[in-house]
Parts: structure tokens; C-alpha cells; sequence
């Protein structure tokens, strides 16, 4: 009877482990990337009264007689299935869908969490809720549109250096339209007028505006030449006087075909497609901001392509001509930008970061890395939704995976809510309240019996 006594506690213990479990699950039913927990029972020592025997040539042999000694916590499980998703529209929340977790660090030490709700702090790191570095590569110094993969680092996605996009000499521009041979403005001084908008290497928008005559006796010939190029104050930079800067065009002439009408080329020859424009300082006290240097091949010039005019006959008579900043494929494809200044986040489904700009620029700021282990349920939970590894999960590299690599995505403005289901809670809570009193009366019966036992001597 006393065995049936402590078997009794044991369930009482056991029962009640499996409550507190339960009632954590329920304490974090809304607590992002939450995982539950499952308690599993096992029975414990047996007590043997009777070992087992063979058979002989007298007697049939018999089996052990056991007499077990209750029951106790085979392990606490966790769920490694996914959580609802909830929308948020913060860019820096992120879910993974999938088995991986993100790599923190706190203090030097590396750990692993499936909350992606990341802010960032004043220095531009990416950070957790509780201060936390949150890990991933670095954007490789070779080469600006790649990611170069090795031990992981805090990412800083806006730090003061990523505030704003490098501005982009335009080097390329084009002319559209209709020159008609007999409007009347092509063989005046001041011909058909033609602006357009370009910017400098550090990023200052000038207009140039351009003027389109014919050549004296011929039709099918027209003179390209430049008026003026303003800055942004409508200050002439050519102004013989106050103006710091020459420009020269590498030919001037139009031609188009006298009989058809169709564009021929430049500079008289069949086939030469643009023009270039060059701008150069007069003294190096204005600075050479009409090259860059930056680019492969260097681009000292801008293009001016001709080859979308034609010569048609049109109803009025007048020439109509725009100039574009770009190329006639893609407007964006050398038309230059002003300096961006940092407007927005985005992180694709690789996580990897771009800065967005006012100016048009989507940089490249840094990929956030994830981390893979063969029994993630081997993780040891430290508190505030982290985990760090053992040796029964397997250990992290220190350099850790893209999340392409596991065939997984992570999805941007969205976290992942905790997997815990109450139904199932709710159902495991009645069971374990029923085996809880089971147990219980375990105790209160063999506890009869003592005292019946002891009774036997009055």
C-alpha cells in the first residue's frame, strides 16, 4: 500500500508539470513566434518480486512478476509548426515561412528566434524589440549589387552612410519629333528651340537648351547648336562674362533623306546616329563636374541622339521636337539622377535589403541571414522568444544560410503568431485535470486502507 502512496504522488507530480505547460501555452496564446509545448508521460522503476524463469523437463517456466512504481516526464516537446500570420505593414516585420530562424546576437553570443519584429535603433543597426543585433551579410565592397557570404554581422541598414544614393551624371539624351522644312522659325537666328534637363556628377540639374536651324539652300540639312545651359539658380554657365564653362557639340549637322523624309544621320554621314555634348570648365576653379569618372568607360561627353527625328510633311507647318533625358529604349538607361535621399525600405523573399530613394535608386543594403538546425526542437528557450543552441539541435557555423537555401521565403510586413491552438489546450487541460484527481484518489484510498490495517489491533 505504501507504493500505491507514492505512485499517487508521482502522478500528482507529473500531472501537475503537465498543467504548468499547458498554462503557458495559453499565457502566450497571442505572443509573437510563440511555439508551444506537449508534455509526454513515461512509467518509471519496477519493483520485481518474482523473476522470470525458463521451462524444464518438470515444470513450464513463468513470467516476472513487476510491480511499478508510478509515472514521470518522458520530455516537454515543442511545436515546430507555424503560426497565423498577421499583417503589420512595418517594413522591417518579417515571417519566415518555413523551419529557419533569424540569428540575433546579444553580447558577442549568437542566438535564434522565429519573431521578426525588427526596428532600427539611432546608429541605423537593425535591432530586435529587446535590443538585439539582428545578424546577416554584408553588401560586397567589389561589387555593390552583390552579397558577399561569410561570418555573420550586424546589419546597419540605416546608417548615416546608406542615407543617401550617389548622384549619376546624365550621359545620355534623345530627340523626338518632326522637323517640318517649312516653318518658318528654321531659318531665323533663333530656329526651332529644343530643352532639355540634365545633372552633373554631383548631382545639380541644369537645363540645356538647344536650337535647330537649316543650312542656307538646303532642305534636308538642319544646324544643331546650343543657346544657353542654366543651372538651377537661371544663371547662363556659358555667359561669356559671368558664365565659368564652354560647351561644344562633336557635330552639328542633321541630315535626313530629301526625298523620303526619313532620318539619315549626323555630321552629313549615313548611319552616325548622335552627337556629342561636351562641357568643360574654363579655369579649374568651377571644378570638372561634366565627367565621370566613376563610370566603365569613363563618360567625358553626353550623347545626344538624332536618330528618332524624321521629316515630314504636317498639318500647321511647324516643327515639333522634344528632347529626352536617357535613351530611347529606357528614358532611366544614363539620364542621371540627383542625390537620393532615403525614402523607404523594402526586403524581397531572399532578405535581402534595398534602400529606396527619391531620386529612382533601389540600393542594395545588406541580406539578413538564417539559421538551419537538424533538431530544432534540441533549441534551449532562454526567455524573450530566443533560443540557443545545444548539442542535441546541432551547432550554427557562424556564417548560416540564405533562406533560398532550405527552399523557404520570408515575407515582408507580416510576423508570425503563436502556433498555440486552444482547442487542443482546452482538451489536454480536462484530461489532466481528470488524471490529476485519479491520482489523488489513489492516495485517499491507500490511505483508507492504512488506517484500516491499523485499526486491526484494537
Amino acid at each position: 500500500m505504501m507504493r500505491s502512496l507514492y505512485s499517487g504522488v508521482a502522478g500528482l507530480k507529473t500531472h501537475q508539470t503537465k498543467m504548468d505547460v499547458i498554462g503557458n501555452n495559453i499565457a502566450n496564446v497571442n505572443t509573437v513566434g510563440f511555439k508551444s509545448s506537449a508534455v509526454l508521460f513515461k512509467d518509471v522503476l519496477y519493483q520485481t518480486t518474482q523473476a522470470a524463469t525458463a521451462s524444464s523437463e518438470n515444470s513450464g517456466g513463468t513470467n516476472a512478476k513487476q510491480i511499478g512504481l508510478g509515472t514521470g516526464v518522458a520530455t516537454v516537446s515543442v511545436s515546430q509548426t507555424s503560426g497565423s500570420a498577421q499583417s503589420t505593414n512595418n517594413p522591417y516585420d518579417l515571417m519566415i515561412n518555413g523551419s529557419s530562424f533569424f540569428v540575433v546576437n546579444r553580447g558577442g553570443i549568437n542566438y535564434f528566434t522565429k519573431v521578426g519584429s525588427f526596428d532600427t535603433d539611432d546608429a541605423g543597426n537593425l535591432v530586435t524589440g529587446s535590443g538585439d543585433f539582428v545578424m546577416g551579410w554584408q553588401v560586397d565592397p567589389d561589387d555593390p549589387t552583390q552579397i558577399k557570404r561569410d561570418t555573420v554581422s550586424a546589419l546597419r541598414p540605416e546608417a548615416i552612410a546608406n542615407q543617401i544614393a550617389s548622384p549619376e551624371m546624365t550621359s545620355k539624351t534623345y530627340m523626338t519629333g518632326n522637323i517640318v522644312s517649312t516653318d518658318k522659325r528654321l531659318t531665323t537666328t533663333d530656329g526651332v528651340p529644343t530643352t532639355v534637363s540634365i545633372y552633373d556628377n554631383l548631382g545639380y540639374s541644369y537645363t540645356v537648351k538647344f536650337k535647330i536651324t537649316q543650312q542656307a539652300g538646303n532642305t534636308s540639312a538642319y544646324d544643331l547648336s546650343i543657346e544657353s545651359i542654366k543651372d538651377e539658380n537661371n544663371k547662363n554657365i556659358l555667359d561669356p562674362v559671368n558664365g565659368g564653362y564652354t560647351a561644344t557639340l562633336s557635330n552639328t549637322t542633321i541630315q535626313f533623306d530629301k526625298d523620303s523624309g526619313s532620318f539619315v544621320g549626323v555630321g552629313g554621314v549615313a548611319g552616325a546616329l548622335a552627337t556629342n555634348l561636351t562641357i568643360t570648365p574654363k579655369n579649374a576653379q568651377y571644378g570638372n563636374v561634366f565627367q565621370d569618372l566613376t563610370q566603365d568607360p569613363k563618360v567625358t561627353s553626353i550623347e545626344v541622339d538624332c536618330s528618332s527625328l524624321q521629316m515630314y510633311a504636317s498639318k500647321g507647318g511647324e516643327c515639333n521636337v522634344e528632347t529626352h533625358r536617357g535613351s530611347t529604349n529606357n528614358i532611366s538607361l544614363g539620364a542621371g539622377r540627383k542625390v537620393g535621399k532615403m525614402t523607404d525600405v523594402s526586403i524581397d523573399t531572399q532578405g535581402r535589403i534595398f534602400g529606396v530613394y527619391d531620386n529612382g535608386v533601389n540600393k542594395l543594403l545588406g541580406q539578413i541571414a538564417v539559421a538551419n538546425f537538424v533538431n530544432p526542437a534540441g533549441l534551449e528557450a532562454i526567455g524573450s522568444n530566443l533560443y540557443k543552441e545545444t548539442k542535441a539541435s546541432g551547432e550554427f557555423d557562424g556564417i548560416g544560410q540564405t533562406i533560398a537555401d532550405s527552399g523557404e521565403t520570408m515575407t515582408q510586413g507580416v510576423l508570425e503568431m503563436s502556433n498555440v491552438d486552444l482547442s487542443q489546450e482546452f482538451t489536454e487541460m480536462i484530461v489532466t485535470q481528470r488524471g490529476f484527481q485519479a491520482n489523488s484518489r489513489i492516495i485517499t484510498v491507500s490511505d483508507t486502507l492504512i488506517e484500516e490495517l491499523v485499526n486491526l489491533k484494537r
